[in-house]
């Protein structure tokens, strides 16, 4: 498997996690963000991830690379759906292996908020009122 992806196809976390575990590691993190059936102010129905699967490839790999260098941990993966992803889908998984859960835990909250923060991964929400594009940066 490999440990980044920007993928059509429905996100595999126990795989993800099975794919960064090495023999030291005492702790596996993961985290899945879903969708959600609302939004502040309105209703869910469904949501629609676009990305630059170039950029995402190159920006996947230097957060990996950030997070290997900056905290004690084995591995890292990161996954992200894009297209048309329903209520309770998965849309990222990112898995985190270390010796210890602390850096594994650090880590995991570390990759999230740089991929929310820097990846070219855009999200639209759409619901009963119509569609509305999501900025979620700073």
């Amino acid at each position: 498997m490999r440990l980044l992806a920007l993928t059509r196809d429905p996100l595999d976390e126990p795989g993800l996690a099975a794919a960064v575990a090495r023999p030291s590691s005492g702790a596996v993190v993961t985290f899945v963000g879903r969708v959600r059936d609302h939004a502040p102010g309105h209703a869910v129905e469904y949501l629609e991830y676009e990305a630059y699967p170039e950029m995402v490839d190159a920006v996947f790999g230097e957060i990996a690379d950030e997070t290997r260098e900056r905290f004690a941990i084995d591995e890292v993966g990161i996954h992200h759906r894009c297209g048309r992803l329903a209520v309770g889908e998965a849309s990222v998984v990112i898995a985190v292996a270390a010796a210890h859960r602390g850096p594994a835990f650090e880590a995991c909250r570390y990759v999230i908020e740089q991929i929310k923060l820097r990846a070219p991964i855009w999200k639209k929400e759409v619901g009963p009122q119509g569609a509305v594009w999501v900025d979620t940066r700073p």
